[in-house]
């Protein structure tokens, strides 16, 4: 049959001549060259992959990965192009077939370019310290807007004007801001926090209404804090950011910690002195978490009812380390100070109790109060 013209609804257009059998045979090879160009091309991004494991920078095991999902799919979409335009197709059918295809291609390509960049922003977070470690505020948003522009490109893609839907969503989102002004504030604050570099994932800080702990992670409307007891408290990031905070990993993580101590007015202070500082250095050099390189200091300071007063200065690496150092200081020098006789007086009190005297009635107030 021979190729003619006939007129319809959409135009000029090709009379579809039978499908033969050559036609058939090459569409077959065509869809199955992109199926085959698919698996060799996953077969060797799993090869790449494994080797991408092996480097220091994880951004390219992000990047392999996503790869193992865009070529694939690739290789079959332009496999069945090729097969749609080996077949005797109209060009209705045609331009719809390739729409369809490129839609597809779109929608995988939006989708691993997404899990790339969020990726990508994870590694680089990741790998620099003062940067959000673990903040899924970051991460969340670069998704949001890479699959915003691929939906847009989708819309552009089948022949739909995005520019009133951009007028739409300016007006829409004016109502929007309006409805969400606390969850907004919050996504705001984050950001800020974030940006500033005051409060970071790790660090571990205490708010003036009395909660403390690590900070987990900041995401678009609350940050996570894990106290010491494992338990998480749940803050709001606009109340984080308006209220009074001690970050203890900042700007160093490495801290001092005071213990204060007394011993008697009998004692010889240069012996005590020597004998903590002995202690001290032992504690620094023995205990996880103490910094050697730290130099003790003893410093007296209180002449106390029963004691001379003094602070000792110790050097931990983090937050949480002062308490299993601050343990092992207490029990060392007081077993120290009982080898020495350096005595620990305990607090005294002089209690002094007047007798009490009998009260002796005048008689005349006698006299008046027998004449009632």
């Amino acid at each position: 049959m021979r190729r003619g013209a006939s007129f319809g609804s959409g135009g000029w257009q090709p009379v579809n001549r039978a499908v033969t059998l050559d036609d058939l045979v090459l569409a077959g090879i065509a869809l199955a060259a992109g199926l085959a160009a698919a698996f060799v091309s996953r077969t060797l991004l799993r090869w790449l992959a494994k080797h991408a494991k092996r480097t220091r920078w994880s951004g390219d095991d992000v990047i392999v990965d996503a790869l193992r999902t865009v070529v694939p799919w690739a290789a079959i979409a332009g496999g069945a192009a090729s097969a749609a335009a080996v077949l005797p197709l109209t060009r209705t059918v045609q331009h719809h077939v390739n729409q369809i295809l490129t839609v597809l291609l779109i929608f995988v390509v939006t989708v691993s370019a997404a899990r790339v960049i969020a990726g990508l922003v994870r590694t680089v977070t990741q790998s620099r310290s003062g940067v959000a470690g673990s903040a899924t505020i970051f991460v969340n948003i670069t998704r949001i807007l890479v699959l915003a522009i691929g939906f847009l490109v989708v819309l552009q893609t089948l022949g739909i004007s995005i520019a009133p839907l951009l007028t739409a969503l300016g007006v829409g989102g004016l109502a929007v801001a309006l409805a969400l002004q606390d969850t907004l504030a919050n996504l705001f604050a984050g950001v800020h926090i974030l940006a500033s570099k005051t409060v970071q994932p790790g660090d571990y800080i205490r708010l003036s209404s009395g909660e403390e702990g690590y900070v987990e992670d900041i995401n678009w409307r609350q940050t996570t804090v894990r106290q010491l007891s494992n338990n998480l408290v749940v803050i709001p990031n606009g109340q984080l950011a308006k209220t009074n905070m001690t970050n203890f990993t900042r700007p160093e993580q490495r801290l001092t910690v005071l213990v204060q101590v007394g011993v008697g007015y009998d004692s010889d202070l240069e012996h005590v002195e020597r004998v903590t500082l002995e202690v001290v250095a032992e504690v620094m050099a023995e205990i996880s978490g103490a910094l050697p390189e730290h130099e003790p200091a003893i410093r007296f300071h209180t002449f106390g009812d029963s004691r001379i007063g003094f602070t000792v200065i110790l050097g931990v690496g983090e937050f949480s380390d002062q308490y299993r150092i601050k343990h092992e200081f207490i029990k060392r020098l007081h077993r120290r100070y009982g080898e020495e006789g350096i005595r620990i007086p305990a607090p005294a009190r002089s209690v002094a109790i007047q007798p009490a005297q009998a009260v002796i009635p005048h008689p005349r107030a006698a006299h008046v109060d027998g004449g009632h």
